[in-house]
């Protein structure tokens, strides 16, 4: 594994996926989603939750699929986020009584979008960095 496009990649990733969950659950379906707390410690641990799940990604692509273009990166990204906004959101149907069937599928089809758009971006700096 290049350790070098797996550090790259991942924060790039993170830090994407810190201002798409800004962009969709921050401003674009801000009445659909109950917003956190506000608290110095809120945004911050959001952004390491994002940096970690970037270097995942970054992970995956670099050590076990060799993921090197933005259309590889941008399916498997879709399939990865497919898989994790259902696994998030049945824990959440479990846990939360505020939870909603339609709050379900949104999220999960947010996690897709935002996935796929992470996964084309890690695909890409990968490749760049291959070269």
């Amino acid at each position: 594994m290049k350790t070098k496009n797996f550090l790259v990649a991942g924060i790039v990733g993170g830090i994407v996926d810190f201002f798409l969950g800004w962009l969709f659950y921050g401003i674009l379906f801000k009445d659909f989603f109950p917003q956190p707390e506000e608290s110095s410690n809120t945004m911050i641990m959001i952004f390491l939750g994002c940096i970690t799940f970037g270097l995942f990604i970054a992970y995956v692509y670099t050590k076990w699929a060799q993921i090197t273009t933005a259309a590889t990166g941008a399916k498997a990204g879709a399939i990865i986020g497919l898989f994790m906004g259902l696994y998030f959101n049945f824990f959440n149907m479990a846990m939360n009584s505020d939870a909603t069937g339609q709050m379900f599928a949104m999220d999960v089809g947010i996690s897709i979008v935002m996935t796929a758009i992470i996964g084309a971006i890690i695909g890409t700096i990968n490749g760049k960095m291959s070269d």
